[in-house]
């Protein structure tokens, strides 16, 4: 009991000193394996080793490179005129558009910030000046954004897949139809409350000029996803042919990008790595002695004493979730509850892939939920523009998520009946 408390203390203390979580998590881990496990840091570093010693690990920079390389191109420009072009003539068009490019791009970045700044720098001064709000704009943004880690591929998804080894391939297939409900809800949404808005006449000739302008850029996602879902490629495959595939077409046939973007475009990239894979290394480490103390099994036998059926079991998770993604980062979160999760998963029934999908979700609303939503946080930097003007534009989109949350938790066959 003294252990625990001095561990609760010390991570406490480091948080409210502002430690980069990569140091608290060193730090709550070392003191896990001094006090609980072997009393040898060294295992720490065997951990650490065995974490990222993953071929698919290969494909989480490829997808965030070729993701930042289209926002740096005009490959997203490209796509974004048209579908801007078929959602014209409908009421809030633009902001349907905003939430669709954000589906379309987020089927091949694989990430949600990179989603939100591709995307947002283009459309963002265009709903400004077709009389959209400020928040409004931003908010959609923000929950657009968010597409881009249910919709495949999806890099929390890889993660879920080799924190719980469950096919990364089943995991991506299962995002699909979740992935294409929640896109329609939240353009349902941007309609309703924008009914009013101006809109523009759909032109034939505009849409056909912006088709052809966008043909080479349609084919990306159809590369990296049919390569997956043909099984001719692995997943990290895949994203290495469709970022070559994205250079070309950047260099040879767009001719928009320059040697100094992709300088900059592979610093950024690095940048995002150096942050995701010391956590992804700490956090298994992390897992292998829970692991290996036989936390989780104890946990399940404490939980189904007062569990007694999965649907109460899917709701206290949603409810815990929705809380974790309020407070803690996507990928900490992933790494360090899905084991447990997915072993008191399979005491009731449910199936893994369901579970990651549930999991997905429910993070995937703390990104736009106050006080540590990323995408919040990333909007007011990339934007400039005030942290609770965001928050109140991203407030109602998080009530229309939760819907889409709770239709995918109680029927499974939406996440799994293109896996089987």
């Amino acid at each position: 009991m003294t252990a625990s408390l001095v561990l609760l203390v010390l991570v406490v203390t480091l948080l409210a000193l502002r430690v980069n979580l990569i140091v608290v998590l060193i730090v709550f881990c070392a003191y896990i394996h001094m006090v609980w496990g072997q009393g040898e840091l060294v295992y720490i570093i065997e951990d650490m080793w065995v974490s990222i010693d993953k071929e698919v690990l290969l494909s989480i920079p490829l997808f965030l490179l070729m993701g930042v390389l289209m926002g740096r191109g005009n490959i997203a420009a490209r796509l974004i005129a048209f579908v801007s072009e078929l959602t014209a003539p409908l009421p809030g068009g633009l902001a349907v558009a905003t939430i669709l490019s954000c589906a379309i791009f987020a089927a091949i970045s694989g990430s949600s910030t990179v989603t939100l700044i591709a995307v947002g720098s283009i459309l963002y001064p265009s709903l400004l000046s077709r009389g959209y709000s400020k928040s409004f704009s931003l908010g959609t943004l923000c929950v657009g954004g968010t597409l881009g880690v249910i919709i495949p591929p999806s890099i929390p998804m890889i993660l879920f897949g080799i924190a719980t080894e469950t096919s990364i391939v089943d995991l991506f297939t299962a995002g699909i139809l979740p992935g294409l409900l929640l896109a329609v809800l939240l353009s349902l949404y941007a309609l309703v409350v924008n009914w009013n808005v101006p809109r523009r006449n759909f032109s034939m000739s505009r849409c056909v000029s912006a088709a052809k302008e966008a043909v080479w850029a349609g084919l990306l996602p159809v590369i990296l996803l049919g390569g997956i879902y043909s099984g001719y490629f692995s997943p990290t495959e895949s994203a290495a042919v469709a970022l070559v595939y994205a250079l070309l077409v950047e260099t040879l046939v767009y001719r928009d990008l320059k040697l100094k973007d992709l300088y900059n475009s592979v610093i950024e990239t690095t940048t995002m790595i150096g942050t995701l894979f010391p956590i992804l290394a700490v956090a298994t480490s992390l897992n292998l002695l829970l692991t290996s103390q036989r936390v989780p099994i104890h946990l399940t036998d404490w939980v189904s004493g007062f569990i007694v059926d999965p649907i109460t079991f899917i709701l206290v998770i949603n409810v815990m979730l929705l809380l974790v993604g309020m407070v803690m980062d996507m990928v900490s979160a992933i790494l360090i509850l899905a084991p447990i999760l997915v072993v008191l998963g399979r005491n009731y029934g449910i199936d893994p892939v369901h579970l990651g999908i549930i999991m997905t979700v429910n993070l995937e609303i703390g990104l736009i939920t106050a006080p540590v939503g990323m995408n919040l946080i990333v909007a007011m930097t990339a934007f400039r523009e005030k942290f609770m003007l965001i928050v109140r534009g991203s407030l109602p989109y998080v009530f229309v998520m939760i819907v889409g949350l709770l239709i995918i938790s109680f029927v499974p066959s939406l996440s799994l009946m293109l896996v089987r």
